[in-house]
């Protein structure tokens, strides 16, 4: 199946980024100056962790910009009535979108068990009218285990497959973007993420199926870019 859409301009690319900080050293300072990145380089969204998304709602104020942040993260083995407190709570705060970890422990162990979790956040965000993406952590994968994965992700009713969280050994890959883009129907976006440094591979990633870009390093893409 061809990609949904094509990526035809660069020079949009920061509306497929999502500029992120979840180090675990964040402070308040990062977050201010993550939203006036934002702002200055319209980005599409950012991405923080659950304890300052009610700062970072303030801050964004009324710009178009989405505010995404992290449920079960980063290992996912929370139970499923955690997670669905914790996207309770980060939707109540101001959250626009929701990227939970699944539960890579149960799907490991051949149960039917993330399929129901994922299903039950999915209708907790729909409910609430936010985006819920799905981290399944590709490094810890194999190829047809990212399949079962996608095919889980869509029975579930989520809206993006994403490929890691940026704290396992390794973050997106070209060949597992390809590889969801071809599985995926295009109602289920992708977004890539995880070690993505510069302009070319943001670019490849997009060309290859993603919808959306989460990095650290979204105003040295856009400068690279010729951006401001």
């Amino acid at each position: 199946m061809m990609h949904h859409k094509i990526f035809r301009n660069m020079k949009n690319i920061q509306r497929y980024i999502e500029q992120t900080v979840l180090k675990p050293t964040a402070v308040d300072l990062d977050i201010e100056r993550l939203v006036s990145e934002a702002k200055q380089y319209h980005f599409l969204g950012i991405c923080v962790p659950p304890f300052w998304v009610k700062k970072a709602k303030r801050e964004i104020g009324d710009e178009a910009i989405q505010l995404v942040t992290v449920v079960g993260f980063p290992l996912g083995y929370n139970t499923t009535e955690t997670k669905i407190f914790e996207t309770e709570q980060a939707i109540k705060n101001g959250a626009d979108e929701i990227d939970v970890v699944w539960s890579i422990t149960a799907f490991k162990s051949g149960m039917n068990w993330p399929k129901i979790e994922l299903a039950k956040v999915s209708s907790l965000c729909h409910a609430q009218e936010r985006i819920l993406k799905v981290i399944i952590e590709t490094s810890y994968l194999s190829d047809a285990e990212i399949l079962q994965a996608c095919e889980i992700c869509v029975d579930a009713g989520v809206d993006y497959v994403k490929t890691s969280t940026g704290f396992a050994p390794e973050g997106a890959k070209l060949r597992h973007i390809e590889l969801m883009r071809e599985y995926l129907p295009s109602t289920v976006g992708i977004k890539a993420s995880g070690g993505i440094k510069n302009l070319s591979q943001a670019v490849e990633l997009i060309k290859a199926g993603a919808d959306r870009i989460g990095t650290s390093s979204g105003v040295e893409i856009c400068k690279e870019l010729g951006g401001k």
